[in-house]
């Protein structure tokens, strides 16, 4: 992987240049290592936007993988704050179109941005689970995803991952400096597009909010090896 003192020289350069160079060095990264096998694409061929895709998140290469499959839908990523923070993560952002949240907050503004994408008949890209599961399979999802899908009125699409964990694998002390691409299968599935359930009878609006974006990540987990599952290995 580029080095951090690399990518702090780029950073130095005019914004363009830097675009430029970020393009260059990590489109080399995917080519070189990444073998992306996709399933489902017929999904959404014809799909009119808004479309909330909703995916696990097992790398840092996810989003760099992700932009490249849905490159004719140019969703916008959301991603943590933190990661403008790392100049290896941020040269990223360059290539990927992103939109800014505060991770594990009620981000009101952050929340606001989405929602105004998607009702200007945008294509959002959100990971529900918050942050890449370092246990290599499906983790609990944020709270954010009800609010996302209910207010903007958005189809949803569910994207399963699995491979990208071997592409660029988490680095045991956390140091993102530290990860660099390996040789690679990664694998995308594109589910069928859905909406939220109803409200059932006498059910109160947190067990409705529960049900349903648990039946949200039952759909990413049906796309996924069961190895992959985790907390959602149980499919309803």
């Amino acid at each position: 992987m580029i080095s951090p003192k690399l990518a702090r020289l780029i950073e130095f350069l005019p914004e363009g240049a830097v675009g430029f160079f970020a393009n260059k060095l990590l489109n080399h990264y995917l080519n070189k290592n990444a073998r992306i096998h996709i399933e489902g694409m017929e999904n959404i061929d014809d799909l009119q936007g808004p479309i909330l895709f909703i995916c696990n998140h097992l790398s840092n290469s996810d989003g760099l993988v992700l932009s490249r499959v849905l490159k004719k839908k140019d969703p916008t990523f959301v991603a943590g704050v933190k990661l403008e923070k790392d100049v290896i993560t941020k040269m990223g952002f360059y290539i990927v179109k992103t939109t800014p949240v505060v991770p594990n907050t009620a981000d009101k503004e952050g929340l606001a941005k989405i929602i105004k994408i998607l009702r200007n008949g945008e294509n959002i890209l959100i990971f529900p689970e918050g942050t890449r599961s370092r246990v290599g399979s499906m983790i609990e999802a944020k709270r954010g995803l009800f609010f996302i899908a209910k207010t903007s009125k958005a189809i949803i699409v569910p994207i399963g991952i699995h491979g990208s964990e071997k592409l660029l694998p988490i680095n045991e002390d956390g140091d993102m400096s530290k990860e660099s691409f390996k040789s690679a299968d990664v694998y995308i599935n594109i589910g069928r597009p859905f909406r939220f359930s109803d409200k059932v009878e006498g059910e109160d609006r947190k067990s409705y909010e529960d049900r349903v974006v648990k039946e949200a990540m039952y759909k990413i987990a049906e796309l996924i090896p069961e190895e992959y599952r985790g907390v959602y290995s149980k499919l309803q």
